[in-house]
């Protein structure tokens, strides 16, 4: 199987032009197969988050390459990555981020609506995932009418509209209680399972990390162990 996303000698500085620069990545290598769920876990500081919005073209290497699905990402021009961004990956964050103005389903629709799909088609796909994930009741509602857990389904279901080949959720249960947090997992290992959606996730819990196929553990800008925690067979470098 072709591996969906390559990462070959990756370097990642802040105040590059400085005489001491913050290096956060460094001389990073690692594939990821379609339909994997993999952990980043590490301490504060280990570069997972960096990794995790390299990947998903919110930022760009100092060096080194990334290609998905055999496109190398630094070859692309700004609007190719946006249009990238836009149909291939959906983004799920610790804070939610909800428009705080906008209806739970205005919320969902946001990136079709970035990606140039008609209003009307938008509100329709909108709310058949709403519908299809329990949420149809409470489309009209604002996010701060909602529970932790419900504004974190609806931004798992804004992540799902654009049918996206990756989700990248960062500490997606990080703002959480115990039980809440093990509901959303629940929905992002079906999804990995039933859909084929291939996950990747930070977290700093070994709990959470569980629910992962793979886990990638990170530290000082480095990949310390790259493991698989179930029995399928893969092949590395």
């Amino acid at each position: 199987m072709d591996p969906l996303i390559v990462v070959k000698k990756l370097f990642k500085e802040y105040n590059e032009n400085l005489p001491e620069p913050v290096r956060v990545l460094q001389n990073l290598n690692v594939k990821i197969l379609s339909g994997e769920f993999v952990c980043l876990m590490g301490p504060s500081g280990s570069g997972k988050s960096t990794l995790l919005n390299l990947l998903g073209l919110l930022d760009s290497p100092t060096s080194g390459t990334i290609s998905f699905e055999e496109r190398e990402i630094s070859q692309l021009t700004s609007l190719e990555k946006a249009k990238l961004r836009n149909s291939s990956f959906g983004f799920i964050f610790q804070g939610f981020n909800l428009l705080k103005k906008h209806s739970v389903l205005e919320n969902v629709m946001l990136p079709l609506l970035y990606s140039k799909v008609q209003r009307g088609k938008a509100a329709f796909a909108a709310k058949e995932i709403l519908d299809a994930t329990g949420l149809g009741s409470l489309s009209n509602r604002l996010p701060s009418q909602l529970s932790g857990g419900q504004q974190q389904r609806v931004a798992i279901c804004r992540a799902l509209v654009v049918k996206p080949t990756v989700i990248l959720a960062d500490e997606p249960t990080g703002n959480l209680d115990s039980t809440t947090a093990a509901q959303i997992m629940q929905i992002l290992a079906e999804l990995n399972r039933k859909e084929g959606i291939t996950i990747i996730l930070v977290t700093h819990e070994k709990e959470i990390a569980s629910y992962g196929s793979r886990l990638i553990q990170m530290k000082d800008g480095v990949i310390k162990n790259d493991k698989y925690l179930d029995e399928r067979k893969h092949e590395f470098f």
